[in-house]
């Protein structure tokens, strides 16, 4: 499989495209647009000090769509333009440290930055009743514009920079908004993550040291086959690469077992924090895995695919399991993460573990290589629809949880009953995001999980089959949810339920329509995910 950035780099150095005046001016500046407005937004409320609440919430919303305008306007450029068009911020390096300023839009990254913008402004949606909204919608801009920043850096330096800009807003969130264990969860937080980057920080400093530069394309190169980096690191220094990085993406995805962090961290924070942990900052381990490991350390991944493989079936059968535990709804739906973040992995475990096998180590005849080819490029496009869906079910089903929590106070598994009677609106909306999760036929989450299960069968079968035992868990985990909530004689606190605001089905009801619009066309999510080279 070829490296990601040795793609990348191939695409641009052949590409004939020479855009000029507006559309010229439009794609080098729109990479650094989509960190700028959101950070252009906090600052704007940081020099209000005086501005009404509502102001404060309406200011915060409209800078969150910046994202969602810059997408759509992505497309028309790219729609409208007869050759391939790189979207690209660059500088020249400069510094001691040979550090250039390079954003960079491509396929990969498009899908990820557009899901940030779905979620931003559904999340700050959720949060609009919450105490000092000024300082919520600060924090929460910034924490987008890192987060962009994340998907769209093309070097070490700046995506590292990002990386640890996005934890200070989320710790503040959950601490200052967070529930009555906060303070506990929201330090938990940041010494997990910080401490798993720092493993990552040593790693990359060894490659620096080794390489002289930070740029992923280069770097592809250098550790690439007949780069020149592995004989100066030697085998035990590129190991120990390879498991810096890997400790430090595996506490953010979370992968079993650094993922003790995350059920306190999601159910304590507030209800839109909570959808952008595990809708957006999940996804950030989940791409650095892809375009570190994956593509920059790929001998490294094909060695330790095989106990990659095992972590992963750990997370999708312990996360399904610990979820059927719960009677807390916020961490039900917290350690369903865990489970369906685990076909992700998978997916990216198996395609290295098999390719690698049977193109170098192996001689596997034409039919039988182009099968095991149409698997992996299944089970590749599968993991990235995976990580867009979830991220789209699951900041559903967390949204509904605090919907429940913020009219009752409570959010037991056993304080309600009977709300479909008094709430069907809701009831409705809630169903569609549980049986999205659920892999529903039909509706978003069925497709993703589907190819990733195809393409791990046709190279792994005993793969695939231990993980249908985490499908039975989150059948049984969301219908008991579906059962206990919604069906039934009323609970305790049902009398306190109310349909949804018109507040509330503005931030719900879209989501819930493209969950049903992916399920049934998701060639589109496809289209955009190679849309742009």
């Amino acid at each position: 499989m070829t490296s990601f950035f040795n793609i990348l780099a191939e695409t641009a150095a052949t590409a004939t495209v020479e855009p000029t005046g507006i559309v010229a001016f439009l794609t080098r500046s729109i990479p650094a647009a989509f960190v700028a407005l959101p950070i252009l937004g906090a600052l704007w409320l940081v020099l209000q000090p005086k501005i009404a609440d509502k102001a404060a919430r309406v200011s915060g919303l409209v800078f969150s769509f910046s994202t969602l305008f810059l997408c759509a306007l992505t497309g028309i450029i790219a729609a409208t333009s007869d050759t391939a068009v790189q979207f690209s911020t660059r500088s020249q390096s400069s510094g001691p440290l040979n550090v250039s300023f390079d954003l960079t839009l491509h396929g990969i990254s498009l899908l990820m930055v557009l899901l940030t913008g779905i979620i931003t402004p559904m999340a700050l949606a959720a949060s609009w009743k919450v105490a000092r909204p000024r300082l919520f919608n600060i924090l929460f801009l910034l924490m987008q514009s890192a987060a962009l920043g994340v998907f769209l850096a093309q070097n070490f330096f700046f995506w590292f920079l990002f990386w640890e800009l996005s934890l200070f807003p989320a710790f503040f969130l959950i601490k200052l908004w967070g529930g009555h264990s906060a303070s506990r969860a929201a330090y938990q937080f940041v010494i997990y993550t910080i401490g798993g980057s720092a493993f990552m920080l040593l790693a990359f400093a060894a490659i620096y040291a080794t390489t002289g530069t930070w740029d992923f394309t280069k770097l592809a190169w250098h550790l690439g086959s007949g780069g020149d980096a592995y004989g100066k690191i030697g085998a035990t220094g590129t190991t120990l690469i390879f498991l810096g990085i890997f400790i430090g993406l595996a506490v953010k995805i979370p992968i079993f077992p650094f993922h003790t962090w995350l059920p306190d961290a999601y159910a304590e924070a507030p209800i839109g924090a909570s959808m952008f942990l595990t809708a957006v900052m999940a996804k950030m381990g989940l791409y650095g895995f892809y375009i570190f490991l994956a593509s920059l350390l790929p001998h490294e991944m094909a060695k330790a695919a095989h106990w990659l493989v095992w972590l992963a079936l750990a997370n999708i059968v312990f996360g399904a399991y610990a979820a059927m535990r719960q009677r807390d709804l916020k961490r039900m739906v917290a350690y369903s993460s865990v489970n369906h973040l685990g076909y992700c992995v998978l997916a990216f475990a198996v395609i290295r573990t098999r390719w690698i096998e049977t193109t170098i180590f192996s001689h596997t005849d034409g039919e039988e290589l182009t099968a095991l080819t149409r698997g992996i490029s299944a089970a590749s496009d599968g993991a990235w629809l995976q990580m867009f869906n979830h991220g789209l079910s699951a900041a559903a089903l967390f949204f509904c949880v605090g919907v429940l929590e913020s009219r009752s106070g409570v959010r037991g598994l056993q304080d309600f009953g009977g709300v479909r009677k008094v709430a069907p609106l809701f009831a409705a909306l809630c169903g569609f995001s549980m049986f999205s999760s659920l892999g529903l036929p039909g509706l978003n989450g069925f497709v993703g999980e589907f190819l990733i299960f195809r393409g791990v069968f046709a190279h792994l079968p005993w793969a695939a089959a231990i993980a249908t035992l985490g499908l039975l868990g989150t059948a049984i985990f969301l219908l008991t949810f579906w059962q206990k909530v919604f069906h039934g004689p009323a609970g305790a606190h049902t009398g306190a339920i109310t349909d949804l605001s018109k507040r509330e089905i503005a931030a719900l009801a879209p989501i819930v329509a493209l969950m049903v619009l992916f399920g049934v066309w998701p060639q589109l999510l496809l289209d955009i995910l190679k849309s742009l080279p």
